[in-house]
């Protein structure tokens, strides 16, 4: 699966590359970037990232017809502490754009995507996104992973580095990942357990902060995670399949407060 979405960036980097060669320069943003990772940890945190997602792979087409703009401003009216916002076109249908259209919200943003190649986190930058995924397995050696995590804190994003099993966890705690997300669904199968995120948290260790992703759709699971040592769940699915996605949000915390 992750091969898919490598061939998939490759026009996008192509076309990122051409823009480099025509002159073209990638501006930083010049606004505040409120902080991810302290979003997650502070008192009182719902500790709830909410995703901005139209559509996946293993479910298709999710919510077309939300917006992203009203989809996020009844996130946090809901409760959210930061908001995930996929911007990966032919898989899950978003736009780099969507960053921008929610940056007023005010709630740091996590872009989530297939980030292969610098141009990409410079490109990031210059959106107001506070956080940026890095997909361990999308890189083949140790120094592509650690030269892009340092371009990350370079141009002042926190890098999120995802993790599948025990050998990615290995690889994002030698670059000293200070935010580590462990990903419950099998990409084989594309299925989602639980006890992918249970089982890892347990090598948690000091200044580390770690999110649970996939899967995360009832109060009780939030409790269950929550109880076991993440600091951030990330949900989107179980969000935005709902008509009001927002609703959807403030029924889970609810629920689970």
């Amino acid at each position: 699966m992750l091969d898919l979405f490598r061939q998939a960036k490759t026009e996008e980097i192509a076309d990122l590359m051409r823009l480099q060669a025509s002159g073209h320069v990638c501006t930083p943003w010049a606004g505040a970037r409120p902080g991810f990772g302290s979003a997650l940890t502070r008192s009182g945190s719902s500790g709830i990232i909410a995703e901005y997602k139209r559509a996946s792979p293993s479910k298709g087409d999710i919510n077309l017809g939300a917006p992203p703009r009203e989809t996020c401003e009844g996130y946090a009216r809901a409760g959210a502490c930061a908001l995930s916002i996929l911007t990966e076109t032919r898989y899950f249908k978003g736009r780099l754009d969507h960053l921008t259209e929610t940056g007023h919200i005010g709630l740091p943003l996590l872009r989530k995507d297939f980030i292969l190649h610098p141009l990409q986190v410079e490109a990031t930058a210059a959106t107001p996104a506070s956080a940026i995924l890095l997909i361990v397995r999308m890189f083949r050696t140790q120094d592509e992973l650690a030269g892009l995590h340092a371009r990350c804190l370079e141009l002042g994003l926190e890098p999120v580095v995802e993790v599948f099993d025990e050998r990615d966890l290995d690889r994002a705690k030698e670059i000293k990942s200070s935010i580590i997300q462990v990903n419950n669904r099998d990409l084989d199968t594309l299925q989602t357990d639980l006890n992918r995120c249970l089982t890892l948290v347990r090598r948690k260790e000091e200044g580390e902060i770690w999110i649970g992703a996939s899967g995360i759709s009832t109060p009780a699971h939030v409790r269950e995670l929550k109880s076991a040592g993440l600091d951030g769940l990330l949900v989107g699915t179980a969000l935005m399949k709902n008509p009001d996605p927002g609703h959807g949000l403030a029924g889970l915390t609810g629920e689970a407060s």
